[in-house]
């Protein structure tokens, strides 16, 4: 049996799965924590990446390495490649102002003209203005700036503290991507971008093809050989997307603690209405991206409120008739992102003496969170991306009554692939390619959900709240400017 592994250096956790290169089988697996933090020092992912080896066992008999990780968050180094200070999270809001900055000075539109990114806080890019405003000093001995995933292949190719080599910096499409300092149509850096934000040069990692071969493994790092190839690796989502294989009709709904609607297209996305970013994927096409911050947690929320279990949550829901009779959750507890309220809570609406009981409150739970990952592939079709199927993923995915709201939710098939850490099988699959030239064809066992009929009065109730708070009326704005937007063209 041939080995690889697949490393996942997400927000939380560090995860490594060794698989069999035949068949993409997990062999073994370990994990360690990350700092719950949301600025942090780049060397606790290096010692949590060392830790999960340590406890997946090692990494002697593996044939090739490749990693994925959390996107966006930046990490700094001087000319010695020593790390200049802690790095910000991609999910920390102190670069709010900085991307209220950005967007002002250049405009919001032309952000998405030349990145196809509406620019956010979670961007690379606002995390560099970040720095300059509030630590000149470590802006001045910045000389290169990576991401995480860059930053962990890196020091697995043997670099690290006072060693140099920041020219040996390596990304891919997919990391790339999500700066807002690349250009879907170029698959270049927009130079211009990246001095404007940090006032400043820098080198940036080479942007690597799917297929290339990072490197191979340095000396000295505990558990992992010396001299075995590096895959290119990816971020998070396009590694996950890689696993599943899917390909143009195939949309994916992952649900947890944030809830994410991507696809595949083979051409970019530039949508002025703010909501769909242009992310690339790990095979050269693109990966259309919409997400929400209000997804899995709800229904913590609410088996919290009727005290009980996720299972005993699904079953209540599934006692109540579609549209919890009229009982309504607009589940933006903190803020949202999609659609754009970042000061908006939730919001309970027609509550009444006979419907407000615990199935209809937990099924109004379980609606209230699907609408808003539903209206998310309504924002993809509005850019021309359309889904013959989706895909149901993440912690919640398992839930009965998810499953089933679902289907009546939706005009598509919807299947659920077997439970996997998608994420590190991406990664193992780029590792597989760094040592045989191409990606592995692993199998994905799916189930496809009976077919329900189609419950319209859920998004009916759900579109009635939101345009009773005025929320509609931004997303008939949004709309008017993705047609008027249409005709600007697309140059560099």
């Amino acid at each position: 049996m041939m080995l690889v592994a697949g490393i996942d250096s997400s927000t939380q956790t560090c995860k490594v799965t060794v698989r069999d290169l035949a068949t993409g089988m997990r062999v073994r697996e370990g994990k360690a924590s990350h700092p719950p933090e949301t600025i942090v020092h780049p060397d606790a992912w290096w010692n949590a990446l060392l830790t999960a080896v340590r406890r997946a066992g090692g990494l002697d008999d593996v044939a090739a390495i490749s990693v994925s990780g959390q996107q966006h968050t930046p990490v700094f180094l001087d000319i010695t490649g020593t790390v200049v200070c802690e790095s910000p999270l991609w999910n920390d809001t102190d670069s709010h102002s900085q991307m209220v900055d950005l967007n002002n000075e250049l405009g919001r539109d032309e952000w998405i003209r030349r990145t196809g990114l509406p620019l956010t806080l979670s961007d690379t890019v606002t995390k560099l203005r970040w720095l300059r405003d509030v630590n000149p000093d470590a802006t001045r001995q910045t000389a290169a700036v990576a991401v995480v995933h860059d930053w962990l292949t890196w020091r697995l190719m043997g670099f690290g503290p006072g060693t140099g080599g920041i020219d040996q910096l390596i990304t891919d499409r997919s990391e790339a991507s999500g700066t807002a300092y690349w250009s879907p149509e170029t698959g270049e850096y927009c130079i211009d971008l990246f001095e404007h934000a940090f006032g400043k040069k820098a080198i940036l990692p080479r942007v690597l093809h799917p297929l290339d071969r990072a490197g191979v493994t340095g000396t000295g790092i505990p558990g992992i050989p010396a001299g075995i190839p590096i895959g290119v690796g990816s971020g998070d989502n396009a590694a996950a997307a890689l696993a599943l294989g899917i390909s143009e009709g195939d949309a994916v709904l992952s649900l947890g603690t944030s809830g994410v609607v991507y696809a595949r297209s083979t051409m970019p996305v530039h949508d002025y209405a703010g909501y769909v970013c242009n992310y690339a994927d790990a095979t050269g096409a693109h990966l259309p991206l919409v997400a929400t911050l209000n997804a899995a947690r709800n229904f913590d929320l609410g088996a919290a409120l009727l005290g009980c279990s996720y299972t005993e949550l699904s079953d209540l829901a599934l006692q109540a008739s579609p549209g919890a009779e009229g009982l309504t959750l607009l589940p933006y507890f903190e803020g949202e992102r999609t659609p754009d309220l970042p000061n908006a809570r939730g919001s309970l609406h027609g509550a009444s003496l006979t419907n407000f009981n615990r199935p209809n409150f937990a099924r109004a739970v379980i609606e209230g969170t699907l609408a808003s990952q539903v209206a998310m592939l309504d924002l993809l079709r509005n850019c021309k991306v359309n889904a013959d199927r989706l895909m149901l993923i993440g912690g919640a995915a398992e839930s009965p009554a998810v499953q089933k709201i679902l289907s009546e939710m939706v005009d598509i098939p919807v299947v659920v692939p077997e439970f996997d850490e998608y994420v590190t099988k991406g990664a193992a699959m780029q590792a597989a390619a760094a040592l045989v030239g191409s990606f592995p064809l692993w199998h994905v066992v799916t189930a496809q959900l009976p077919t329900a009929p189609l419950q319209s009065q859920i998004v009916e109730q759900h579109t009635a709240a939101k345009t009773v708070l005025g929320y509609e009326e931004a997303k008939i704005e949004s709309a008017h400017r993705v047609q008027t937007a249409k005709a600007i063209p697309v140059t560099h």
